[in-house]
């Protein structure tokens, strides 16, 4: 039998997931899993703002409005091998729920990589509505069944309690 005939389970998408899987784990486990959130925030970030970048020169505007952003969201997660839809979508937020994770069952126990969900969500939304408060209620890194990601486009008042990661753009 040739090495090219062997019943193994690998191709450069099974490769990059599991590359990041390790990553993630690697990171988890030296420096915790808030540093490691943090890691994957700062790649996500700049990620964010490309794709950002490429959705806007592809539907020729200076910014998406709210209902863009929420479409945009659906879109690049469905291009990556996803299948998040908007449960709602209104002046004070952005609900997406997901069956099916980019990463597949790679994901599972590593919550560090739902970073990049929110850090691109985040970037996304922020850039341009002005603001963005991301908060991933339910995941599948988190052995949820599915993941439901509440993104917030006002900041909240002094009385609210607040979860999530903040986001902030320059919108003029």
């Amino acid at each position: 039998m040739e090495p090219s005939d062997a019943p193994i389970a690998l191709d450069r998408d099974v490769f990059m997931r599991s590359l990041i899987r390790e990553l993630a784990r690697v990171l988890e486990d030296v420096v915790g899993l808030e540093e490691a959130a943090g890691y994957v925030s700062l790649v996500s970030q700049t990620i964010g703002d490309d794709i950002n970048g490429q959705y806007t020169k592809a539907l020729s505007v200076d910014r998406l409005d709210r209902v863009q952003v929420a479409q945009v969201m659906v879109d690049l997660k469905k291009r990556l091998g996803g299948d998040f839809f908007v449960v709602e979508e209104n002046d004070r937020r952005i609900v997406l729920g997901n069956r099916v994770c980019p990463f597949g069952e790679k994901v599972l126990g590593r919550p560090s990589m739902c970073m990049m969900t929110s850090n691109i969500f985040g970037t996304i939304a922020a850039g341009n509505l002005g603001y963005a408060r991301v908060e991933l209620e339910k995941t599948i890194a988190r052995w949820d069944v599915g993941c439901r990601v509440v993104v917030h486009l006002r900041p909240p008042s002094e009385a609210e309690l607040t979860t999530g990661r903040e986001y902030y753009g320059d919108v003029r």
